[in-house]
Parts: structure tokens; sequence; C-alpha cells
């Protein structure tokens, strides 16, 4: 893995094998220590070859929130910056990647803001084939009511939460176990039950980060190779 700038945001860059899908990691400063970890994992579940960005951001709320809530910060400018952050990925990193390594399906993930913009982006826009967010934080104040009218447009989407996040101290975090069991629901309807999974980890919401985020992917990587076999059977 190597660090470099791409269009003046610091990235995290590595190739697997030959790359047949691209994943893009929201990352925040303290998951760089896992990074490696992730990786590695992922190599050793799947034979696709990959290539990985991880976008290195030092603001996280500000970078990732969709909207304003007070329960995550207090900032004014919190929840008016996430649609730079699209933008970004949409119009600079990804024509970048698509240049060095051909128009490849792209998996967008996080963990906890980055699995909730995650989602918020695959229904602002058509590009992302699947999510992978790992404990997203789809408990912040009018989630319901944006994802009601706001229907996913990617093709997949994994979900996980770690059993003990809805045994929270705080209230508002503690809602997290019944907001992704009614988002899940959701995306069954829209997607069909066999699109999307909800997976239970063990732990609280900063345990094994790591594995949870190789499982998300892995997960997403596997029905894009999936998707492939039947296309090519056709």
């Amino acid at each position: 893995m190597k660090a470099l700038d791409i269009d003046s945001q610091p990235c995290l860059i590595h190739t697997a094998g030959t790359p047949k899908a691209v994943l893009i990691q929201l990352t925040a400063r303290h998951e760089r220590k896992t990074i490696d970890s992730e990786l590695s994992l992922i190599e050793q579940g799947s034979q696709m070859g990959f290539v990985f960005v991880g976008i290195d951001l030092q603001q996280w709320a500000l970078s990732l929130m969709p909207w304003a809530d007070e329960a995550v910060a207090r900032d004014p400018e919190v929840g008016r910056h996430a649609i730079d952050t699209l933008d970004y990925v949409t119009r600079r990193l990804l024509p970048y990647i698509y240049n060095r390594y051909g128009q490849l399906p792209c998996i967008l993930g996080g963990y906890s803001l980055g699995g909730l913009f995650s989602l918020w982006a695959a229904s602002e826009c058509p590009l992302f084939d699947a999510v992978a967010a790992a404990s997203p934080s789809v408990w912040i104040k009018d989630w319901d009511n944006y994802a009601d009218s706001h229907p996913s447009m990617a093709r997949k989407v994994y979900m996980s939460l770690g059993d003990r996040e809805e045994h929270a101290r705080n209230q508002r975090m503690a809602a997290v176990g019944d907001c992704i069991r009614r988002h899940h629901e959701r995306l069954k309807a829209q997607l069909g039950a066999g699109s999307t999974t909800l997976a239970w980890n063990k732990g609280g919401h900063f345990d094994h980060e790591d594995q949870r985020m190789a499982d998300a992917f892995l997960w997403c990587l596997e029905r894009i190779d999936g998707d492939k076999m039947d296309e090519n059977k056709r």
C-alpha cells in the first residue's frame, strides 16, 4: 500500500492481482492502523483482483455527514460538505482510477460515518455497483425519512452491526439496532432479499474493524464476481 495525493486529496492505494473491481473506502486517521490487516484479509478471502483506494479524511464528520445532527457534531459546517466528498469521488477519483485500470465495477464502503456516507451516496449517485457499510450510523436524525424517498441505486448492499451496539448508554446510538433492521427491510423491498444482507458481529462499535470491513468488501466482491459469471453464461 502506498500513500499518494490524487487531485490534491491524500489517498492510500493498493492493488492485488489484475484488478477486476475498485474498492473505495472512506477512512479516518485512526483506521490507518488496521487497513493493512484488512487488505490482507480481503486478499486471503478472494481470488478476485482489485484496486483499493482509501480516501484519507482529516475531518471525519465534516466530510461525511449528509446533513446536520447535533448528536454527531455542533459545528455549523457539518452537514454541508458530504456533497463535496461525493463530488470528489465521482468527478475526480473515479476518472483517475478508470484511466489507469479501466471501467471497473465500483464498491464504495466505510465504517461508522463512512458506512452511512456510502449508503447515502448510493442513493444520490448511480455509479456504485455495491455498498460495503460496516456499523453505519443510520441512527442519525431523519435517516428513515430520507431513505424512504431515496432508494438505493447500488445493485448490492452489505450492512453489519456489532451485537452490543444497540446496548450503548447513549440512547440515540442505542437506537441503531432498530434503525438498521428497518433499513435492511427497506433494502430487501427495493433490491430483493438476495441482493442485500445484514450481518451481526460480536462486540461493540469499535471491535474488529479490520475484519468487519474485510467481510463487507468480500461479500460485495463475491456478488459482483457472481454477476459477471451469470452474464458470461448468457
